[in-house]
């Protein structure tokens, strides 16, 4: 039997690599050893968070926070739009970090088998999750406040591309390599517990357009798709999810993994309890 191709893997190295080509050459153009044939940009340019940093700061002072670009706004509405149609799909789709954090999670799995992911107790778990939304207000008031990129200092995002430069602050890298090696005990532990712009966008579960649900008269409760979930949602107890943490990878589907054709699907329309 042929083996099916994984799209969302295939997106996922695609943007990983294209991110990665692109802060590389703008580091290099700076110091005048750029390629001229390939693009490039600041990470400042190419991160929609920094929309989010000084949105405020436009609106109610006028002015833009410093190091944001005009394109990280217009990315910005561009990924809004998607996720108020399809959910986070950036998250589950294309966020560099969070693909690499899934990818030294790969490590963990093999390690220690069925034990991973499960050191942390539910309860405590289930508390923790919110703690990105404190970090969301958090870096939105200081950013606001300083009209500056506060943030960069501890971003891990920043440093997976900018490591070895000058420009890293000693901070980030440190955050950088804790996501890293805890992603090897806990599935996505940045994106859970940490991520603001994770926060933000998950906000629209709960009355986006396209929803994921499960039909509950061809489900044959083999619990796959909560197996599967890389944010440990429940998929197998919900007629639709609407839970704040999905990211719209779409692994819990019928396309993804559920062994059952049409059982749980991406569609439109009002759906059953969440």
């Amino acid at each position: 039997m042929k083996k099916k191709i994984n799209i969302r893997l295939v997106v996922q190295i695609l943007f990983f690599i294209i991110v990665g080509v692109i802060s590389t050459n703008n580091v290099l153009s700076e110091a005048g050893k750029g390629i001229s044939w390939l693009p490039e940009a600041s990470l400042h340019a190419i991160c929609p968070f920094g929309g989010v940093e000084t949105f405020f700061s436009l609106i109610t002072l006028g002015v833009w926070v410093k190091k944001v670009h005009e394109s990280s706004v217009i990315l910005m509405g561009i990924i809004l739009v998607l996720t108020i149609l399809l959910g986070p799909v950036f998250c589950g789709w294309v966020c560099p970090l969070g693909s690499i954090q899934e990818w030294f999670g790969k490590i963990g799995k093999r390690l220690f088998g069925k034990r991973y992911n499960q050191f942390i107790p539910r309860k405590v778990d289930k508390y923790l999750r919110y703690i990105r939304y404190i970090t969301l207000v958090l870096i939105v008031y200081q950013s606001t406040q300083s009209l500056k990129l506060l943030f960069q200092n501890v971003d891990p995002f920043y440093a997976l591309f900018k490591f070895w430069t000058s420009e890293i602050a000693i901070g980030s890298i440190v955050v950088l390599l804790l996501t890293l090696i805890l992603s090897m005990f806990v599935e996505r532990p940045w994106c859970k517990y940490a991520c603001p712009y994770g926060a933000l966008l998950g906000i629209f579960n709960l009355f986006r357009v396209f929803k994921i649900k499960r039909n509950t008269s061809t489900c044959i409760s083999c619990n796959k798709c909560s197996k599967e979930c890389p944010m440990n949602i429940e998929v197998a107890n919900k007629e639709v999810v609407k839970n704040h943490q999905c990211i719209s990878c779409m692994e819990c589907t019928s396309e993804g993994n559920c062994p059952v054709p049409d059982t749980i699907t991406l569609s439109a329309g009002k759906g059953g309890k969440s």
